[in-house]
């Protein structure tokens, strides 16, 4: 049997896939992960008691714009490495403006800060802690993320892996929101983004070995 007849004979059996199918599992996969995340800050961590005052303040949604949208940018890069032809990743770049722009209104609070406070804005008062918990609050979004991808077909594995990770960290980074009280730009940018960091490079690591198929 020739390559042509061989591949021919794969195929005739093959169904269509539904459109959107692989966005749709992605998103299922994020939000059971996500859904299980939520419950380990309610039963964990507990739920910030101001939350509600919180809501309608700005450092509450300052942070929120900034992990949802490294979480959009990272779902997308995700997507794009679940498939099998995937390329060059579109939109890479993305990643950078929540970034770049939290670092900006950082720098902001620091001009309008005296610098004998700027050590105590920095650290707050869970430095220690907040990697760390991101960190965890990250595993489950990670396993949701590797259930997607058996129905998938990534060849790009460490990518794969480290959007995976990247994604779950951002999102878990989001929920933790819902316990943690800083308010500081400059400690968000800095241990925010350091769990984050860690969740990114855990699933380059384990991409190799988790995503195979």
């Amino acid at each position: 049997m020739n390559t042509d007849d061989l591949i021919l004979q794969l195929a005739r059996d093959a169904r269509p896939v539904r459109r959107g199918a692989m966005k749709l599992r992605i998103a299922i996969g994020v939000g059971l992960g996500a859904i299980v995340s939520a419950v380990l800050v309610i039963l964990w961590m507990g739920l910030r008691p101001d939350l509600g005052t919180a809501m309608n303040g700005w450092s509450f949604w300052m942070k929120w714009g900034y992990t949802l949208s490294l979480s959009v940018a990272a779902l997308a890069m995700t997507a794009q490495l679940a498939r099998p032809d995937s390329g060059r990743v579109r939109g890479l770049w993305l990643t950078a403006v929540p970034v770049v722009l939290l670092a900006c209104v950082g720098l902001l609070e620091l001009a309008r800060t005296p610098p004998a406070d700027w050590l105590a804005m920095w650290l707050g008062h869970s430095w220690q802690s907040c990697p760390w918990r991101v960190l965890s609050l990250a595993v489950p979004i990670f396993a949701g993320l590797l259930w997607s991808f058996r129905r998938l077909a990534p060849t790009r594995l460490r990518a794969a892996g480290a959007a995976a990770g990247l994604t779950a960290g951002a999102f878990a980074a989001t929920i933790y929101c819902l316990h943690c009280p800083e308010v500081s730009a400059i400690f968000v940018l800095t241990w925010y983004s350091l769990g984050i960091l860690l969740a990114t490079l855990l699933g380059a690591l384990l991409g190799p070995r988790l995503l195979r198929w």
